[in-house]
């Protein structure tokens, strides 16, 4: 199968038909796929080997957003994600998206920051500016902590200092990371660095450690939908638009709303993230950080019209790796690179950051249309089946029972599984609140 990430039906067919029809657009092999995702692909001992304390294993739904189409490329996008509807929801976007030509995107070079706070400076001024005087020396030392990363074409890039108080400043050492995260090579460099900044500064030593503040490593994402493409059973998709710009523009008036817009797109960035063995708590740090860097909190995604057509643009930090950490020992994380075919961290940062893109216009879409409790709880109540205690087929047809009922709630599923088993003269058996 040439590679695609349209699979009309998808969710119709069975999960092992899933994976082989995902491994064949991949190019993987469905053994593999199957020993990474059985399990959650860690085992205890392993686990034990990556954190402390360890007693077993948490295990999230890993799923695929289809339909992504970024900077002409078609991805299937791995998501692990627990909350319902959301990979529906960014497959149905991503598909609006795509009657538009699909989502353009870049990034910038993945250059990272690291801190060193100097304290007791008499004369901070002038001592940014005599440290900025040093900086050919300090990138030089810099450079020999992380020899491996200049070789592959990384190291140091340069140098900033700023005031922070009368008596303290701040010095950051501009790193490219090239492929990697770079919290660890980051770290090393404040450490190995500080006290000849001292010194030069005539302060004492702080903190020394890398920001997640990534604005130096920005990703900007675009789309381009079409009116028609918009258009619900209900509404033109020219009203849609208009209720979609509405809805941007209260988030971009209301921190308020602007956080819950924003939680709509780290929906799907998060979930690219974990699966791909990335830091996800960095990532949210840095996009909230950058929402509120003119110390107004605000959308990181907006909405305008253009002609007959709305166009989303999203930009906000993205610091994501290809290389080390998770991605050495965790199988289901190698397979994600795999499936998303790239071991480029800019271009992994476009892909998420699409997704991202893609989950804010369900949500806004949604919204503007429906109301967001009408798809994301017909989704919901295949969770409430289960909890109620539902198995196998009957999954689906207590959650179809409970939707069409309008009562998506525990004692609603129950009722409805006292139903089925009465139909087929079963007893009804449930679990307990």
């Amino acid at each position: 199968m040439a590679r695609t990430s349209r699979f009309p039906g998808f969710y119709k067919v069975t999960v092992s038909e899933r994976r082989a029809l995902v491994a064949d657009a991949a190019g993987c092999d469905a053994e593999d796929v199957e020993r990474a995702l059985d399990g959650g692909g860690l085992d205890p001992d392993t686990a034990d080997k990556f954190v402390e304390n360890v007693l077993g294993i948490y295990g999230l739904p890993y799923g695929v957003t289809l339909n992504v189409r970024v900077n002409d490329h078609d991805h299937v996008v791995p998501m692990v994600i627990e909350e319902p509807s959301v990979v529906a929801a960014a497959s149905n976007a991503a598909k609006m998206a795509r009657a538009g030509g699909g989502f353009v995107a870049d990034a910038d070079p993945p250059i990272m920051i690291a801190q060193v706070q100097l304290r007791d400076v008499r004369d901070p001024a002038e001592a940014a500016r005599r440290v900025e005087a040093h900086a050919a020396e300090i990138v030089a030392l810099a450079n020999g902590a992380v020899g491996g990363l200049v070789a592959r074409g990384g190291g140091a890039r340069g140098i900033e200092a700023r005031v922070l108080a009368d008596d303290m400043i701040v010095v950051h050492v501009l790193v490219d990371c090239q492929d990697a995260m770079g919290a660890n090579l980051v770290n090393s460099v404040a450490e190995l660095v500080a006290d000849r900044l001292a010194a030069i500064a005539r302060g004492r030593v702080g903190l020394r450690i890398l920001s997640n503040l990534a604005d130096q490593r920005l990703v900007r994402v675009r789309c381009r939908i079409p009116a028609e493409a918009l258009a619900t059973d209900e509404m033109p998709g020219d009203e849609v638009i208009d209720g979609i710009l509405n809805a941007s523009r209260f988030a971009e008036l209301d921190p308020y709303r602007a956080a819950t817009h924003n939680k709509g797109i780290m929906n799907g960035v998060d979930a690219v993230v974990i699966a791909t063995g990335n830091d996800w708590r960095a990532v949210e740090a840095g996009a909230h950080a950058y929402a509120a860097r003119d110390g107004r909190y605000r959308p990181l995604a907006i909405w305008r019209r253009e002609g007959d057509a709305l166009v989303g643009m999203l930009e906000l930090p993205m610091a994501l790796g290809t290389v080390g950490g998770t991605l050495r020992v965790h199988p289901a994380a190698r397979l994600s690179l795999r499936l998303l075919a790239t071991t480029n961290a800019q271009e992994l940062a476009c892909i998420a950051a699409a997704v991202g893109l893609a989950s804010n216009l369900a949500a806004v879409r949604a919204l503007a249309t429906d109301g967001i409790q009408r798809g994301h709880m017909g989704l919901h109540a295949r969770s409430v089946a289960l909890a109620a205690g539902a198995a196998g087929e009957r999954v689906e047809r207590v959650a179809a029972m409970i939707v069409e009922a309008r009562d998506i709630t525990l004692e609603g599923a129950r009722k409805a599984i006292g139903v089925l088993a009465a139909e087929s003269g079963e007893a009804a058996t449930a679990v307990s609140d």
